[in-house]
């Protein structure tokens, strides 16, 4: 469960343009109150060809690519399809005036050029495997049963010993690697980590291969993610094991997942109605009903925030009911009319600072704000279906073997209910090959961490924890098989 601003490759617009647009462009955000600072780096090449990427320093979100520059006369727009977002401006010399739209929402936004040359954040990330490879790595291309959905996907293999004579060809076992909630690249990219292209380099270092695969609308794969729920991601995961047994290095006795959040949901919906899955893996996947796991994670955020325990345990109902009422509303604006009756009556005898520390809201026009972003939210496709799934509905239904590891300091899917969720199906169903354990030390996305925020997980050079790496690849080679 990701809640920062990310965003997807560039798109180049060719328009000319007879005023320089190039160079850093900041500006700040006025929201409820509170200022946002933001910055765009606009680039041009050779051709002509204009780029930006967008910063957003008070969330620590740097170097985010936009999707699409167009540029027409003096109007400059920047569209970040990633967050559903798009900047507009009109230009003057070294001043844009405009607006931000996101999500439904508009607010003014005027732009000043600080800079003529593009700088961008440099963030260091030394795990990320950089080649020559002592493996081979392959970019690749296939198709789901209907032809409908395209997937890029990078599959990683080990190279044969040169020491050995072959009968024929070797084959090795594989993993497919599933991404977390929201559109992610096949490398799961987040805050500049590149956790997947760790994971498959580690494990393929240690002979096993690994599929890593674009998530839809992002990278080289197709189709509509905004319109997609998770039941249409383990399509894509059944599509990419299909894509797998046609491989003749691949041992095809031998196929597993390992999900990361939202993957560690879709890794059991698809192990569950298929045998040709030999093992899954899960990364911080969701083992309660996902109503109380987000719950959790509200209240857990905001303690991470600073946010006193007693304001925690107050708001804690509001967010349960306004979820319950908005995903059995029959449209919108009944929805919308049902959170603002719930808000107000649980305004109702709390202090303002209450109301004021957990929903930010300070005013009348505050709560229409709110309860609005929470409709507006809860209402795509992806978040209804997400937030009314049970976990154990598959999890009880899983045969093969399962490795399930949650951080001690996660915020987002909470180690201890979760674990213990896992390990109550997977006894319900008497499955007796697997292994649960809480990773001291280590966030939602295994790194160790200080401060244990979200905010953190950009300011940490750690992309994975190796000591996590090493466990699944003992579990993977030696521990699942006994």
């Amino acid at each position: 469960m990701k809640y920062f601003f990310t965003m997807i490759g560039l798109f180049f617009s060719t328009v000319s343009f007879s005023q320089n647009i190039t160079g850093n462009w900041e500006g700040s955000l006025e929201i409820q109150g509170n200022e946002l600072p933001i910055v765009f780096h606009i680039s041009k090449d050779e051709a002509g060809k204009y780029s930006a990427t967008f910063d957003s320093p008070k969330q620590k979100t740097y170097n985010n690519a936009c999707s699409d520059v167009i540029v027409k006369g003096d109007s400059v727009i920047l569209i970040m399809q990633k967050i559903k977002g798009q900047y507009a401006g009109k230009l003057n010399d070294k001043e844009l005036t405009g607006t931000w739209s996101q999500s439904g929402y508009t607010f003014p936004l005027d732009m000043k050029k600080t800079g003529e040359t593009v700088t961008t954040k440099k963030i260091n990330r030394p795990q990320t495997p950089t080649p020559p490879y002592p493996y081979k790595s392959e970019e690749v291309i296939y198709s789901n049963a209907d032809k409908s959905i395209q997937f890029g996907a990078t599959f990683t293999v080990p190279l044969p010993d040169t020491n050995v004579n072959y009968f024929r060809a070797p084959i090795y076992p594989v993993v497919l690697l599933i991404t977390g909630s929201g559109p992610q690249d096949r490398d799961e990219t987040i805050f500049g980590h590149k956790a997947f292209a760790v994971i498959a380099d580690h494990l393929t270092r240690e002979g096993i291969a690994v599929l890593r695969v674009d998530d839809r609308g992002i990278g080289k794969t197709t189709g509509n993610f905004g319109k997609s729920t998770s039941a249409d991601f383990a399509n894509d995961v059944k599509a990419g094991i299909d894509y797998l047994k046609t491989r003749l290095d691949v041992d095809t006795n031998d196929i597993g997942l390992m999900g990361h959040s939202e993957g560690g949901l879709i890794a059991p919906m698809v192990a569950s109605t298929r045998k040709d899955v030999h093992f899954i893996i899960l990364l911080a996947g969701p083992g309660y009903k996902i109503l109380d796991m987000m719950e959790q994670q509200s209240a857990d955020v905001m303690a991470s925030a600073g946010i006193n325990k007693s304001d925690i345990a107050q708001y804690r109902p509001l967010y349960k009911n306004m979820v319950t009422a908005v995903l059995h509303a029959k449209d919108s604006t009944t929805a919308s009319k049902q959170a603002m009756a719930i808000f107000k009556k649980w305004q109702r005898g709390k202090s303002a600072s209450t109301v004021k520390n957990t929903t930010g809201v300070d005013d009348e026009k505050g709560i229409i704000v709110f309860t609005n972003a929470f409709v507006n939210q809860l209402s795509s496709p992806w978040f209804k279906y997400f937030m009314q799934m049970n976990p154990t509905d598959y999890l009880t239904k899983v045969n093969c073997p399962v490795l399930a590891l949650n951080g001690e300091k996660d915020i987002q899917v909470a180690a201890k209910p979760n674990l213990a969720g896992i390990k109550n199906a997977l006894e319900k169903n008497k499955n007796k090959n697997f292994r649960t354990q809480e990773m001291p030390g280590l966030n939602h996305l295994f790194q160790h961490c200080k401060k244990c925020t979200v905010e953190e997980y950009e300011t940490l050079e750690e992309s994975f924890d190796p000591a996590t790496l090493q466990l699944i690849t003992r579990w993977i080679k030696t521990e699942r098989l006994k």
